[in-house]
């Protein structure tokens, strides 16, 4: 059995074909078929929830994985069978950020703060505390505030502000700083011993940028958004490491280098025997 290996994996638009581009049939059979090798460790790497992770396995008929990282990296779980465990060492890796306070204390803080609307419970976790706010209000004026209140209490906090164009709302999340998508893929690959030459990530869009740019091999799938190459290709230049980076461009066993079928012909660019184990997988299928 050959050394084993870490894929990690960015969902939306990356495994799963939920983007406008065309996704190769043979693509998430493939995926299924390398999960089953013995070296093969798979980690997804997500800002979902861990019931919108596991809805989002079921209805795209990925393969179970063997970890998760969810919640916009404040959940790291292992996965065996039904059963997602989540992580004590995570935890403890992350909450000094909060200075040993709970979300419940930090909330109590903000609460003065009118313009923030607490998400539903089950949209928060320990490590994780979310608001609406009005899609017009002053972002930068906002988390400034924000921070002004926190950063008295010790508290190290990221503060990430997204738009829901379908609610038409804000989304503001309160993070340790440390609760990261690089932080925790480290983090796991080192738990397991993995070296991290044999370490794959593979993303699209700029939320993966931290991990694309880190020096961690990675792969841009085909239909990865054209800002995003190029600020990967730009800072990993700067860096001296182009060759950490992988864009995918098709052809590979005949796929068009879309979704998981980037991720694949990624993959077998920075760990060449997952070339032939595709191959066989792939004549197997046709």
């Amino acid at each position: 059995m050959s050394e084993p290996l870490l894929l990690c994996s960015d969902l939306d638009r990356t495994l799963l074909p939920n983007g406008s581009q065309p996704e190769s049939p043979l693509a998430r059979p493939l995926l299924r078929a390398l999960a089953r090798r013995p070296e093969v460790r798979i980690a997804y790497v997500s800002g979902r929830d861990l019931g919108l992770l596991r809805e989002a396995i079921r209805d795209y008929d990925l393969p179970a994985p063997d970890f998760a990282i969810g919640d916009v990296g404040t959940t790291l779980y292992t996965v065996e069978g039904e059963s997602w465990r989540p992580s004590a060492a995570w935890a403890e890796e992350i909450a000094p950020d909060w200075s040993g306070l709970g979300r419940e204390a930090l909330a109590e803080c903000l609460a003065e703060l009118e313009t923030l609307t607490p998400q539903e419970p089950e949209k928060q976790n320990t490590f994780k505390l979310s608001y609406y706010a009005p899609e017009d209000e002053d972002r930068d004026l906002l988390l400034a505030e924000m921070r002004e209140r926190l950063e008295p209490l010790g508290i190290r906090a990221s503060l990430i502000w997204s738009i829901d164009e379908e609610g038409r709302t804000a989304l503001v999340d309160v993070l340790p700083a440390g609760a990261t998508k690089l932080h925790a893929v480290r983090f796991l690959h080192r738990r397991l011993g993995i070296p991290e030459r044999r370490l794959v990530f593979a993303g699209d869009s700029g939320n993966d940028l931290p991990v694309v740019t880190s020096g961690v091999q990675s792969v841009l799938v085909r239909n990865a958004f054209p800002d995003v190459v190029a600020e990967a290709r730009g800072s990993l230049a700067a860096q001296g490491l182009e060759a950490r980076l992988y864009v995918a461009e098709g052809g590979f066993l005949g796929l068009n280098g879309n979704y998981s079928a980037g991720v694949l012909e990624g993959l077998a660019h920075f760990l060449p025997e997952t070339r032939a184990w595709l191959a066989v997988a792939h004549a197997g299928l046709k």
